[in-house]
């Protein structure tokens, strides 16, 4: 054998066993991300699992307090509208009264002034 032979062997050699060593080291670090990747698929199980339990109730309650918000609101705006149409009637009524009173003011300054003019 030549001795371009024997380096050549060598060289295979040591590409077979570098080779081999990455795959190696390769599918050690690709069983530990299978391991992981379980163990995240376990959690990611139980933490659904957990809020589906947790959740369900957590929302009914919410839920039912928006309800009962929303009729407060309901209530309050009727009352701020009976508040508002009492207001708008007493001020009808007082914008009625103080017109008719300023009115027979003018008509009494007028009737007084016209009496002293003569």
């Amino acid at each position: 054998m030549d001795i371009s032979q024997v380096n050549m062997n060598n060289g295979l050699t040591f590409l077979f066993y570098a080779t081999g060593g990455i795959i190696i080291v390769v599918g050690v670090f690709l069983g530990k991300l299978l391991f992981d990747l379980s163990a995240l698929a376990k959690n990611v199980n139980t933490t659904s699992a957990i809020l589906n339990t947790e959740l369900k109730p957590t929302l009914k309650e919410l839920s039912e307090t928006l309800k009962s918000v929303n009729a407060i609101v309901k209530n309050t705006d009727q009352g701020v509208d009976h508040f508002k149409t009492a207001v708008e009637k007493t001020f009808g009524r007082t914008k009625a009264i103080s017109e008719s009173i300023f009115c027979g003011l003018i008509k009494g300054f007028t009737t007084a002034f016209n009496l002293f003019r003569k």
